[in-house]
């Protein structure tokens, strides 16, 4: 009797099912919690960033059968810790090209290097389209010395102290450009001494 039950087709299989079950379920946990660990990180980071929208325009464009009414929103993305972005969405509503703007703010996203006092580590110059953007950093207490989109800008990507000047168009999306152009250029003094292949006490000296 026993070496029939033993010669039983699926004998061997039933003992090992059950931890396999479970082996498969404990899978299926540990998933499920990972996945809610990381869109809870991805929750936490997105709510770091704030949104400002500089301007919003109804801009038409002439086709065959007419005119094509559509809205244009120039929108401002930074975390206040060194990101910031500029982004144009177009869409038939508001609400839409807002959200196309933010997306393309946060793709093009770019790196500011901050000093100790909330400054930048140098004076830069940035263009975009016609307009210029003159900027120079300042001492601590002097706060955020610009106007327009410009200041924006700077206050999203976490600067304090700062003194800006715009110089040439008015145009909010050309000194917005112009703004990030400016600061994608600047870099700290480590940088260039890693660039020249000195230290930085011989920088200074």
């Amino acid at each position: 009797m026993a070496k029939n039950r033993e010669s039983r087709p699926g004998a061997g299989r039933d003992s090992g099912s059950g931890d396999s079950g479970d082996n498969n379920r404990d899978e299926k946990r540990k998933g499920k919690r990972d996945s809610k660990k990381s869109d809870r990180a991805r929750t936490e980071k997105e709510s770091e960033w704030q949104e400002r929208v500089v301007q919003i325009r109804r801009v038409t464009k002439v086709v065959k059968g007419g005119k094509k009414l559509s809205f244009r929103a120039i929108v401002v993305v930074g975390n206040e810790k060194g990101q910031v972005g500029v982004g144009v969405g177009k869409a038939a509503d508001v609400i839409n090209a807002v959200k196309k703007g933010v997306a393309d703010a946060r793709k093009h996203a770019i790196d500011v290097p901050l000093t100790k006092s909330n400054s930048i580590p140098h004076p830069t110059n940035g263009i975009g389209g016609g307009a210029k953007v003159m900027i120079r950093p300042a001492s601590p207490g002097t706060g955020v010395i610009a106007g327009g989109a410009v200041r924006t800008v700077l206050e999203l990507a976490g600067v304090k102290n700062i003194l800006a000047k715009q110089l040439g168009s008015s145009s909010p999306l050309n000194n917005a450009r112009a703004a990030i152009n400016a600061l994608a250029t600047l870099r700290t003094f480590g940088e260039v001494a890693r660039a020249r292949g000195i230290t930085l006490e011989q920088l200074f000296n």
